[in-house]
């Protein structure tokens, strides 16, 4: 299974956190699933250690080179990835979800059939089969 992995599932297996559930965890290191993360994160990561680097010590350079240590490929952001985000439909009476790289990584995951592993609960309240909460 091809599995996309969110930006903040990224920082908790860099990290170490105890957050991640074990069910994620054995998802991700199950040699028989291909994980990818995306450039949209590393920008993220950038972005916000550039901004706040005391809330976000880690570079995108340093995740980066976790991530291919690890084998994780990454996943640059491609036209149809920006298109099929116009597809994604929220649960009903569920509000939109207005950060703009947790809708393009669902997007992405979609777009490349990909299982999409976060932890945000705003992202789990897409009407999407490619959503793993964990």
């Amino acid at each position: 299974m091809k599995l996309l992995i969110d930006t903040h599932i990224i920082i908790w297996l860099y990290e170490g956190n105890k957050k991640l559930s074990a069910k994620a965890r054995d998802m991700i290191t199950d040699l028989n699933n291909e994980i990818y993360f995306s450039t949209l994160s590393i920008f993220e990561i950038e972005l916000k250690h550039k901004n706040n680097p005391e809330n976000m010590p880690h570079s995108g350079e340093e995740i980066i080179s976790y991530c291919k240590t690890f084998g994780f490929k990454p996943l640059t952001l491609e036209l149809n990835h920006v298109l099929t985000f116009k597809t994604l439909k929220r649960k009903e009476g569920k509000p939109l979800h207005k950060d703009p790289f947790d809708n393009l990584l669902l997007a992405q995951a979609v777009a490349e059939e990909m299982m999409f592993i976060t932890h945000d609960e705003h992202i789990a309240e897409y009407d999407s089969e490619n959503i793993f909460k964990v």
